[in-house]
């Protein structure tokens, strides 16, 4: 492989922010509906953000966009790596996408960047809000089954959002060391 550049993708972090719900329901998490001049503007999506640069850890990224975001403040020993998704978008572009779940915060979370988010609130893990981001919706199908991670590639042609249609679904879910699926 000398003197061949290797391939690199971007890299992404998501906060799963996760409650109790009602009384007797089932946890919710957050989610945002992007706006804005996005990718993927009107759908749902976890709050999220990318690395800036060599110089960022995930767990500090995580943290920074928790607050950026939504305002709310996270310690790094309550950071924990819960979802990891390879995906491709339908314009044949790839990212990983690192999924964690915050254990503890402080603060109410709320709409922090309004020319980039548009609603936030908190919804059952078993009636998410549609339109969803697809990969979005991949990660959290493999929270849901306590899977470490998903595969996702779009091609072209594919809807951005998730689709119940099983024959545009293109999610693989993951399994791995520990796990039985």
């Amino acid at each position: 492989m000398s003197g061949v550049e290797r391939y690199r993708l971007p890299l992404d972090v998501h906060l799963l922010l996760v409650r109790a719900g009602r009384p007797g329901g089932e946890r919710e998490v957050l989610l945002s509906r992007r706006a804005g001049q996005v990718y993927a503007a009107g759908m749902w999506h976890l709050p999220s953000g990318h690395v800036d640069g060599p110089h960022e850890d995930v767990v500090t990224a995580v943290i920074r966009e928790a607050a950026e975001e939504t305002g709310v403040r996270i310690e790094p020993d309550a950071v924990e790596l819960a979802v990891t998704v390879h995906h491709r978008s339908p314009h044949g572009r790839a990212r990983i996408g690192l999924f964690f779940r915050a254990r503890a915060w402080r603060g109410s979370p709320r709409v922090r960047e309004p020319d980039v988010c548009d609603a936030m609130g908190w919804y059952p893990l078993d009636a998410l809000p549609e339109p969803m981001v697809a990969y979005c919706r991949a990660a959290l199908d493999a929270y849901r089954a306590g899977l470490p991670g998903a595969v996702h590639f779009q091609e072209p042609g594919d809807p951005i959002p998730h689709t119940a249609d099983a024959a545009s679904d293109r999610t693989r879910l993951l399994s791995g060391p520990g796990f039985n699926v």
